[in-house]
């Protein structure tokens, strides 16, 4: 098992003090929030991208993935999301980052309505597959509002059927979603980039807390990975003000999936 954090609990830090809490704290990779007001961003230059990548090398860091926010599912035209995919399909390669995160954000609705969803994004994650492929980068949808359950997200992957376009299990998502560990596993395991791993109270309260304080079941999830596979703590501290601050808990999130994943290779 491979240990990265999302930056997504540090908002608006300097790169440099990120790479340097990784390197401290026993984390191999970042998975990078793309954001205005963050580090890594597509309007970055040729110059800034450069030196992020050698910032990156220097520290001996794995840049895992570009987060993006595009909804590929959502209502609207295909050739604004497919052209703001590929800018984000070209800052990963930039950077040497394996994934690029794309959410759903399919809508709710009836039957009639998800099977729109699903072939909307079905149509744009085909449309840049090949670009994908050719620049080294997978697209990972993440299972996450409009299509939280693993078998949701897999019913799109399936329609597309592209080496280069996969998923990201955030298990957060699939556990809201009503479904267990086991079942996530079986609809996402042949499409699988990375998972996302975080604690909280449950559906009742999503502020983010410490792993192992909180009620997902990390362990079940983690048994089920093979012995490569990237695990990510994504730690929501924007929408909860009141989080601790992730900094301090690096440490000990690390110790946590550590002793959790002994011995997984499933």
């Amino acid at each position: 098992m491979r240990l990265a954090f999302s930056t997504l609990g540090l908002p608006g830090t300097p790169l440099d003090q990120v790479l340097r809490l990784a390197a401290d704290h026993g984390w191999a990779g970042l998975e990078l929030r793309c954001a205005p007001g963050e580090p890594v961003h597509p309007e970055l230059t040729n110059a800034e991208r450069r030196r992020i990548r050698r910032q990156f090398a220097t520290a001996g860091t794995t840049p895992l993935a570009v987060a993006s926010y595009l909804g590929i599912a959502a209502p609207g035209e295909d050739a604004p999301l497919v052209a703001g995919l590929l800018d984000h399909l070209r800052l990963a390669a930039d950077l040497d980052a394996s994934y690029v995160r794309v959410f759903p954000q399919g809508g709710e609705g009836s039957a009639a309505g998800a099977d729109e969803a699903d072939g909307r994004a079905a149509r744009r994650l085909t449309a840049v597959a090949e670009q994908a492929r050719a620049l080294g980068v997978r697209v990972l949808l993440e299972t996450h509002d409009s299509h939280r359950a693993g078998r949701d997200v897999a019913r799109v992957l399936d329609l597309v059927d592209a080496p280069a376009v996969g998923a990201l299990w955030d298990l957060l998502h699939t556990r809201l979603a009503g479904e267990t560990p086991s079942q996530s596993w079986e609809a996402l395991r042949s499409h699988l980039g990375y998972v996302q791993v975080k604690d909280v109270l449950g559906p009742g309260d999503l502020t983010p807390l410490p792993l192992g304080a909180g009620t997902l079941p990390v362990a079940d999830c983690l048994r089920l990975l093979p012995s490569d596979c990237w695990v990510s703590w994504e730690y929501e501290a924007p929408w909860y003000p009141d989080a601790a601050p992730l900094a301090p808990l690096l440490a000990s999130g690390a110790a946590c999936l550590a002793r959790l994943g002994a011995g997984l290779g499933g």
